[in-house]
């Protein structure tokens, strides 16, 4: 789903403030409370094209999440945007992501990197 962004974030009112500024910006925001749920979601077929992940979550972390999604061809290659109040780093150093931004986070800088990796993917 070429519109379809899903929102990996445990924190309730910033989950739904995150997707109500995609759905006003024309997107489909789809929220997930923790990395399983949103690897549920992608396991069962569901589609994004990008993901916006949260680090620290209860049940499966971020960078949980990420290792089984780059495990999973199908959903590898989805651009992922972290959202933390930590640096985004692994703990190897790496960032594997497309961005990586710092709670608080400028919604407008959030939407245009959005609108951007949608545009070139």
């Amino acid at each position: 789903m070429r519109n379809a962004i899903l929102v990996v974030e445990d924190r309730r009112a910033i989950r739904d403030g995150i997707i109500q500024a995609l759905d006003n910006d024309g997107f489909v925001g789809i929220p997930a409370a923790n990395g399983q749920e949103a690897l549920d979601y992608l396991n069962a077929g569901g589609g994004a094209a990008v993901i916006v992940l949260d680090l620290m979550m209860p049940v499966m972390d971020g960078w949980t999440f990420q290792r089984a999604q780059r495990e999973h061809p199908r959903i590898a290659k989805i651009p992922t945007i972290v959202l933390s109040s930590l640096d985004g780093r692994t703990p190897d150093g790496a960032t594997p992501a497309a961005a990586v931004f710092q709670k608080p986070v400028d919604i407008q800088t959030l939407i245009a990197t959005v609108r951007t990796l949608c545009r070139d993917s």
